[in-house]
């Protein structure tokens, strides 16, 4: 067993990424070598220099919704916070976050919007705060929310964004997302195209961030956590990509954990990668075997998070904890508006 104290280490508050850089794609690029140890400083528009000719780059292209809705409750017309985090099979119906969620019960209706032209009655109590509901609404259902719901930034966020899109990766193109593929946001369009221009090859795939992302590891061993269920698709194009990749010898580059998470859990659960829809809960954590990813481009994590035990099971969790020492030095910026990791 281990133990979450493992994964722990202490960030200055200064360093939490507060904002986007002011131009995408400005941020600086850390680069491990997990063979030798040996650790690099450069800037994101220098990953061409990274990536060999053949690589496949495989990007997560999910699209942030607008998942934060702000109410009120129909009775009494105290203020509600819900944050949408996974649809149900059921017509207009999610499993939901809800502040405070002592002020609603089965049966309450809430409501969004000065016309009250959204409203929402809870079906059912959830554990941690959580709720299922079912929406009433007229019209076409993202123009709604486009309109009334705010980008869901992580808690230790804590200035407004000015500029929604800046939490979109350039490439994003499926709704679902209640929290960005961060990795990606380094990413202009320009830059992509110069990679492809170099021989680079892009496959997509799409895994739709859920509220793990935001949940603390509460246990004390980590064996005893318990990931959320996230939903995806991997494209028959992008397989064979990467087994043509492999089989040539060239390398598999995940931009972000959730690339990396999609494709290691469809490998571990079926032994194989093949082209198909479903969810995945898989757990990465030291002492996991890796089939398909070979490098990993990644930002700076929470301590004791899964992302950090992610990242130390890809490479060791000596190596992770030293280069976040040196980033920490060096005066990196951390977390989802923060700077990028490459680890080779």
């Amino acid at each position: 067993m281990m133990d979450v104290s493992l994964f722990d280490y202490d960030l200055p508050v200064e360093l939490i990424a507060q904002s986007p850089p002011k131009e995408r794609g400005s941020s600086r690029l850390m680069v491990l070598n997990r063979a030798t140890g040996k650790i690099e400083h450069a800037h994101f528009s220098a990953l061409g220099r990274y990536v060999n000719p053949g690589d496949v780059l495989v990007i997560n292209d999910s699209k942030v919704i607008p998942a934060r809705l702000l109410g009120q409750k129909k009775e009494t017309g105290g203020m509600i916070e819900v944050l949408l985090i996974k649809p149900r099979h059921e017509a207009d119906t999610w499993d939901v976050l809800v502040r405070p969620a002592r002020r609603v019960r089965i049966g309450t209706r809430l409501f969004f919007g000065n016309d009250q032209e959204l409203e929402a009655v809870v079906k059912e109590r959830l554990p941690d705060g959580g709720a299922v509901v079912t929406f009433r609404y007229e019209g076409d259902w993202e123009s709604l929310l486009d309109r009334l719901g705010e980008m869901p930034l992580p808690p230790y966020i804590r200035e407004k964004l000015s500029d929604p899109s800046r939490y979109q990766t350039v490439y994003a193109a499926h709704a679902g997302s209640v929290a960005a593929p961060t990795a990606g946001l380094h990413f202009t369009e320009a830059h992509l195209q110069a990679l492809v221009k170099e021989g680079v090859q892009l496959a997509r795939l799409t895994l739709h961030v859920g509220i793990g992302t935001f949940r603390p590891v509460k246990v004390d061993q980590v064996e005893a956590h318990t990931m959320h269920s996230e939903r995806f698709t991997i494209p028959e194009e992008t397989v064979q990509r990467i087994h043509e990749a492999k089989a040539a010898g060239r390398r598999v580059i995940a931009v972000g954990t959730t690339s990396l998470r999609t494709l290691e859990g469809a490998y571990h659960t079926y032994g194989r990668l093949f082209a198909h829809s479903g969810e995945t809960d898989i757990f990465i954590y030291p002492g996991f075997t890796f089939h398909v990813v070979d490098a990993l481009l990644t930002n700076f994590h929470l301590p004791r998070s899964t992302l950090l035990m992610l990242v130390s099971a890809f490479a060791t969790r000596e190596q992770i904890l030293a280069a976040y020492q040196e980033a920490m030095k060096k005066q990196y910026r951390f977390f989802s508006f923060g700077d990028a990791m490459l680890i080779v």
